[in-house]
């Protein structure tokens, strides 16, 4: 794999940068910044990583991430098929609270946007019905220019730190603390398990990839994880499972299973369970009656 910088800069000319892609698919590797960011996806389907946090994304949805905070939007995989002509677009608000808008935050009339700014170091995901009004004040900081953009920038924090019912992504844990050469290892181990999640995925094989013995593997992926590999491998099968039940083009459950990496049916539904919270006939049952 070729072998990226770990953190990503980003222009420094501006206090608020603005970055808007359509692309044939997000970037690819694990990364991370000194910014903040806040990221509305206009169109486009994956799974994404930002800490110990994993989930799918898809379009409509918006996220925070902390400064510091590694993260990968990693598309599906029909989005690296050049025949399906798919393509990703997303509006991203990068900027530090660190930098040239500590003063800015530090003002009294700030005291509340400056408290929501300093509780998005693990990530939030924004709650479904806030997307329609925070995505208006997204397109407000794009589209204006200079002392105007700070104002519709100020805007939209103001609106996100009256936001309810916000969730961390990911645990609290050690990983603002990852340095460059150990982000290139896990994005190593994140990409090839993400590429062969079908495959029965040795500990000796993925312990390879990191260039680590087996037990040393073990105790790395924990520390900065909070979670064990089996745990993570299994997190991304059932992940593309719930993909493949919600698209509706399988034959059974078991084919799923099977599609997925799974030996047989019965160790995916206690899997599925142990991770959604119910059964995969529960989930799709509850999914049909929330779209009828």
């Amino acid at each position: 794999m070729k072998v990226l910088q770990f953190t990503i800069p980003v222009a420094k000319e501006n206090s608020i940068v603005v970055q808007e892609d359509i692309l044939p698919h997000f970037y690819d590797h694990l990364h991370r910044h000194y910014e903040t960011q806040v990221t509305w996806v206009l169109k486009g389907e994956g799974t994404l990583i930002a800490g110990n946090y994993m989930k799918q994304f898809k379009s409509g949805d918006i996220y925070i991430l902390g400064a510091n905070q590694p993260h990968i939007f990693k598309s599906d995989p029909a989005y690296f098929d050049k025949r399906r002509k798919k393509e990703i677009h997303n509006i991203t608000i990068f900027f530090n609270p660190d930098g040239l808008l500590m003063q800015l935050l530090d003002l009294p009339e700030m005291k509340n946007i400056r408290k929501f700014v300093s509780s998005t170091a693990s990530g939030f995901k924004i709650p479904a019905v806030d997307c329609g009004l925070i995505s208006d004040h997204i397109t407000k900081v794009k589209n204006n220019k200079g002392a105007l953009r700070v104002a519709a920038f100020i805007e939209m924090l103001q609106e996100l730190s009256g936001v309810k019912n916000l969730a961390p992504l990911a645990n609290a844990s050690s990983e603002n603390l990852i340095t460059d050469t150990e982000g290139l290892r896990m994005n190593d181990i994140y990409q090839y398990t993400m590429d062969n999640y079908t495959d029965n995925i040795s500990l000796k094989k993925i312990a390879s990839i990191a260039h680590l013995t087996p037990h040393a593997f073990c105790r790395y992926f924990k520390k900065h994880t909070r979670k064990t590999y089996v745990t993570f491998l299994n997190e991304i099968r059932i992940n593309e499972a719930c993909k493949i039940m919600l698209g509706g083009n399988f034959e059974n459950i078991a084919s799923v299973a099977y599609d997925t990496g799974f030996s047989n049916a019965v160790t995916f539904n206690r899997v599925f369970k142990k991770v959604v919270g119910k059964s995969p006939r529960e989930y799709i049952r509850e999914y049909i009656q929330r779209v009828d």
